[in-house]
């Protein structure tokens, strides 16, 4: 009994750490300061509310940063899957709350 609560215990904390862990890495770089000082290749699978580009002007680097609820990262604005989301971001129709 006890060696199943200590076993229980320690699956847990294994996971708590992993969540952490995957959260805080798995989009890449967030803006840190007032820029970005590099940028990530990594995809940003959550919803983006705001684009922001960014020049590069040292020690900030040219990037593009996308503004989710989780806060924002720098991506490389070469990377094909930024260009598409960019894209996709700005010639999406505009939502309208007001109903007929």
């Amino acid at each position: 009994m006890e060696t199943r609560r200590i076993l229980m215990r320690s699956l847990a904390v294994v996971v708590i750490i992993t969540s952490v862990i995957w959260i805080t890495t798995a989009a890449g770089p967030k803006v840190k300061g007032s820029c970005c000082k590099k940028v990530s290749t990594a995809d940003v699978t959550d919803p983006i509310i705001n684009i922001k580009l960014q020049r590069q002007s040292l020690p900030c680097v040219k990037a593009v940063i996308f503004e989710t609820k989780q806060g924002e990262f720098c991506s490389d604005p070469r990377q094909p899957w930024v260009q598409e989301k960019v894209k996709q971001f700005f010639t999406k129709p505009p939502t309208s709350s007001i109903s007929n």
